[in-house]
């Protein structure tokens, strides 16, 4: 199953299938190592659910959820 990066819950992972958007931003996501086939696993979510911090490709990267939103995961497994 497809969803956002920004609506998976903390402790799960995904593979990045899709980056949407155009320009300026999918060149910065590219650019931070966010590219299709990276596996990503959701570490932090701010108290309001803004920003979010991400382990990829093994470093941690915090993103908005604006930016986020641009990210399609498949579904990995949950870790605890």
């Amino acid at each position: 199953m497809l969803r956002r990066l920004d609506e998976i819950n903390v402790g799960e992972t995904g593979r990045i299938k899709n980056i949407e958007g155009e320009g300026r931003i999918r060149r910065r996501l590219f650019d931070m190592g966010i590219t299709p086939g990276a596996e990503v696993y959701l570490r932090k979510r701010a108290p309001l659910g803004d920003p979010i911090e991400i382990t990829i490709r093994g470093y941690e990267l915090t993103l908005r959820k604006q930016e986020a939103n641009f990210v399609l995961v498949e579904d990995g497994k949950e870790t605890k």
